[in-house]
């Protein structure tokens, strides 16, 4: 009884994400659909669509959210509560807008929203909420309520599937190894003035602690990736390729890069990491193994269908691990806050 009263109360599940390019003649209208509003120049922006021409334009994130749809469908079923799954994105087809009012002309009145960032800051929250109230505001009258669930970066699960995945990179070092091997957490730099107004640094350090804690790991850091914008304008560091050639000259040989601030292998993992960063430890001289990326665990999958089932069962028990407790549904009106230029 209790799964019919949740349908009947969210009659749908949105994903929204970044979106990316399909092939070539993408790249520079997705570029252009990201930098709208910024002052980039035009010289970054072709030296970013170099980074996608190397893997033909195509960015993985699609074809892994269709996955995830999927697979969360089926996982949401098997719980007895099934429900459509639409897919929006910010950037690039399907965008959130179209969506939006697919969802209307299907009857959908009130859904829930998960967003494919674990951590709050304006890029990776807050822009998410305001890019679906305008996509809302597009579709008019008839445009569904949605709900965003709250942040992961502390849920068990998140925190587990991060440690198989390096689990899994350690096991390629061998045993006699494994504890002089340093463990090297990456996400996507921000700039520091956005870093200031959310906590976002902070729940990143948080996750790694967690992570490092429960394998038992002692040598390990944060490092940031993929800055862009202004070069005069501050960011989020230490970036990831000066980290290691200061491990380098710590005497570290081996490292293991954690992508623990992507869900997905994005085309920032496989340049700037799988890319860029294997340059630096070839030049060097460090053995250098990427941990995967988690969305494709199956326990990530049933995660989300947890976090789905707490915003739409207020009975369900809300887990969370650490010290910064667990983040709300609803974020304050100032949360993350953020003027971009």
């Amino acid at each position: 009884m209790r799964s019919v009263a949740m349908s009947q109360e969210y009659d749908a599940v949105l994903i929204v994400s970044f979106g990316g390019p399909e092939g070539m003649d993408d790249v520079m209208p997705f570029l252009d659909n990201v930098l709208r509003g910024r002052n980039v120049p035009t010289e970054r922006k072709l030296e970013v669509a170099e980074h996608y021409a190397l893997f033909n334009g195509v960015s993985p994130i699609n074809d892994y959210n269709r996955k995830l749809a999927g697979q969360l469908k089926t996982e949401l079923e098997s719980r007895g509560f099934g429900l459509p799954i639409y897919i929006g994105n910010r950037n690039w087809h399907p965008l959130l807008p179209d969506t939006i009012q697919r969802m209307a002309d299907d009857g959908v009145k009130r859904a829930v929203a998960f967003v494919t960032s674990a951590f709050g800051s304006y890029s990776s929250c807050r822009q998410y909420r305001e890019n679906i109230d305008a996509a809302r505001e597009i579709v008019g009258a008839n445009a569904p309520e949605i709900d965003k669930i709250r942040l992961f970066y502390n849920h068990p699960d998140f925190i587990e599937c991060n440690v198989r995945k390096i689990e899994s990179a350690l096991n390629e070092f061998p045993e006699d190894h494994r504890q002089a091997v340093a463990v090297t957490f990456t996400a996507h730099s921000i700039p520091v003035s956005m870093a200031n107004n959310c906590q976002y640094a902070d729940q990143l350090a948080e996750s790694c602690r967690l992570t490092a804690e429960k394998l038992g790991v002692t040598s390990w850091n944060l490092v940031y990736q993929s800055r862009s914008g202004s070069p005069t304008q501050p960011w989020l560091e230490p970036d990831i390729c000066d980290e290691l050639i200061r491990l380098k000259k710590f005497g570290f040989q081996e490292v293991i890069i954690a992508p623990i601030g992507f869900l997905t292998d994005h085309i920032e993992v496989l340049f700037d990491l799988d890319t860029e960063a294997r340059e630096v430890c070839d030049e060097q001289n460090i053995k250098m193994i990427r941990a995967g990326t988690i969305g494709d665990d199956p326990l990530f999958v049933s995660m989300v269908a947890d976090l789905i089932r707490e915003r739409i069962d207020p009975e369900t028990t809300c887990s969370y691990l650490g010290e910064l407790g667990l983040t709300p549904d609803q974020c304050s009106p100032d949360c993350c806050k953020f003027e971009p230029t």
